[in-house]
């Protein structure tokens, strides 16, 4: 969340925090694509390849819900800005 006291706008601080998930989740999916679990007992196949979309993006909001990179905080300020500049 933006700093303590401070008035925040939910659906720009939504739109921030979601941004920085997508942000993590594009980051995150070439650590998955580089790894070959097609010879592991559960691993491989059309079910894996189906769901690992659904995985990422999972990784993603819980990393974005535990502090994620900073993103959202720069992102909000910025969009207030630009939401004041325009008002």
């Amino acid at each position: 969340m933006p700093a303590a006291g401070a008035p925040v706008d939910p659906k720009i601080w939504k739109a921030a925090s979601d941004f920085e998930t997508m942000a993590i989740g594009q980051l995150l999916k070439p650590m998955f694509d580089t790894v070959d679990l097609s010879k592991t007992p559960f691993g491989g196949g059309v079910g894996e390849s189906t769901f690992r979309p659904m995985l990422v993006d999972e990784m993603a909001k819980q990393m974005e819900g535990n502090g994620g990179l900073g993103l959202a905080k720069s992102i909000y300020r910025q969009m207030l800005e630009i939401q004041e500049k325009a008002g």
